[in-house]
């Protein structure tokens, strides 16, 4: 005997609710503090992702085109391990674009806010840049038309410039094959900072991936 239209709805229904579906992106608990790690995918790659991200900390989508986030207890360690993880199983980057661990994270209310947060961290790093080639590299997803990339960039590199000069250990500006970048990851009013080095950059190849 065929099935009704009624039946044929009741039976495809029930056979849909027991297809497994993709694992859920974990949301961040209440008591977590806000990301200090980015992950940039290649494709909707979420649930691999998430396969593969889950053992350091909980991950969120963002409002932005394949973008992710996390909170994670030590952001160097987890670089250290997710480093491990991809010299063990380089398919890991098949999916996984680009990671950023944030050494220093904060949130700002006002350009002027991000940038004397953002000084305030670089300048703690200048020491490290005597006599240095080094850029600012900034990423920006949102305030579009609020928050301008060159003009940051500049302003910090400029800091940066005087800093190690009024101190008689000038440094330069450099792109190719630069010693150290300072590398800032803006999402809407919260942002990550972290200082990679030569070394750093071709040890974990994921933190200068195209994104």
């Amino acid at each position: 005997m065929g099935l009704t239209s009624q039946g044929r709805a009741d039976a495809t229904s029930s056979v849909d609710s027991a297809r497994p579906g993709p694992p859920p992106i974990e949301e961040r608990p209440a008591a977590t503090p806000g990301w200090n790690v980015v992950v940039t995918l290649l494709e909707a790659t979420a649930p691999q992702a998430r396969r593969v991200l889950r053992r350091w900390g909980w991950l969120q989508r963002t409002s932005y085109f394949h973008v992710l986030v996390m909170a994670v207890a030590d952001p160097d360690q987890f670089l250290c391990e997710f480093g491990e993880a991809v010299a063990k199983t380089p398919g890991i980057l098949n999916f996984i674009a680009h990671v950023f661990a944030a050494q220093r994270t904060f949130d700002f209310a006002s350009v002027e806010e991000f940038e004397t947060k953002a000084r305030e961290f670089a300048l703690a790093w200048a020491p490290l840049l005597a006599g240095k080639r080094f850029h600012v590299r900034l990423h920006r997803r949102g305030l579009k038309g609020v928050l301008s990339t060159p003009k940051e960039e500049r302003v910090l590199d400029e800091a940066l410039l005087d800093a190690l000069s009024a101190a008689e250990t000038p440094g330069h500006i450099g792109f190719d094959d630069a010693d150290f970048i300072i590398h800032i990851e803006t999402i809407d009013r919260r942002a990550g900072m972290a200082l990679w080095s030569r070394d750093d950059l071709c040890r974990y190849p994921f933190l200068s991936r195209s994104r």
